[in-house]
């Protein structure tokens, strides 16, 4: 082989190289659990959101709102299961893939007919949250979040498909960017194309529902390890809310 020849490929290999281990440490700080402790100096969901000051460090397993729930939801489903409970249809726990085809039958079938849906997620799959938002609205369901609760990260977009969507003043609404797909050792921006295509059908989506897709900004702006928690004058401005409860 070529000596020219033989020094390039051995250049660009450790170049891949190199590259290879900077995506698997970039993978590693931005993943979507971070590590307790990585920062330090960031607020937590623990403490009160005000105007200009709403993003907060965000791990599903771990962080929980402030607020204190109106009841005592116990421990949410490691997987979203609907439940009727005195009177009242229940759609709570993490959002996985596959959940979308699992529940839609389930929401058909249910006896009594489901009227209005109570949500309670830490988020997860948005193509099944997208996927279960469309047939609610097809149904003509409505969806709720009750005082003290919270629907973050693919939630909101669950609950944009409500016919009608009402949330109480202290309920917690939150949007953070998102992995389209299977997290793997490839940050985001090696598949850009996916990305740019998973954000796309998200507000499409969102503007089929007849929510305002500038809510999106606040998506984009905050990383995988964090949320942003909407006030409830933005969740009106962006029309995520149609109804005060």
């Amino acid at each position: 082989m070529n000596r020219s020849v033989s020094r390039t490929l051995s250049a660009v290999l450790v170049f891949q190289v190199g590259i290879g281990i900077l995506l698997v440490l970039g993978d590693m700080r931005q993943g979507p659990i971070s590590l307790p402790g990585f920062k330090p100096d960031a607020p937590r969901l623990s403490e009160p959101v005000r105007p200009g000051d709403q993003r907060r460090v965000f791990d599903p397993r771990r962080d929980r709102p402030a607020v204190a729930p109106e009841r005592d939801p116990g421990e949410l489903p490691n997987r979203l299961t609907l439940t009727f409970d005195q009177g009242i249809w229940r759609l709570e726990g993490a959002i996985a893939e596959g959940d979308a085809e699992r529940l839609i039958p389930q929401i058909d079938r249910a006896d009594p007919p489901i009227e209005t849906l109570l949500l309670q997620s830490e988020g997860g799959s948005v193509r099944d949250a997208l996927d279960l938002g469309r047939h609610l609205r097809a149904s003509g369901i409505a969806t709720q979040i009750l005082s003290g609760e919270f629907c973050y990260s693919a939630c909101p977009y669950l609950f944009a498909g409500g016919q009608t969507r009402s949330a109480a003043a202290s309920a917690s609404i939150g949007v953070h960017q998102h992995y389209f797909g299977e997290n793997t050792l490839l940050p985001a921006f090696t598949a850009v194309e996916d990305i740019q295509r998973g954000q796309a059908e998200v507000m499409g989506y969102l503007d089929d529902m007849g929510v305002d897709t500038r809510v999106i900004r606040h998506a984009l702006a905050t990383p995988p390890d964090e949320i942003y928690i909407l006030l409830p004058e933005e969740l009106a401005r962006y029309a995520l809310v149609t109804e005060t409860p």
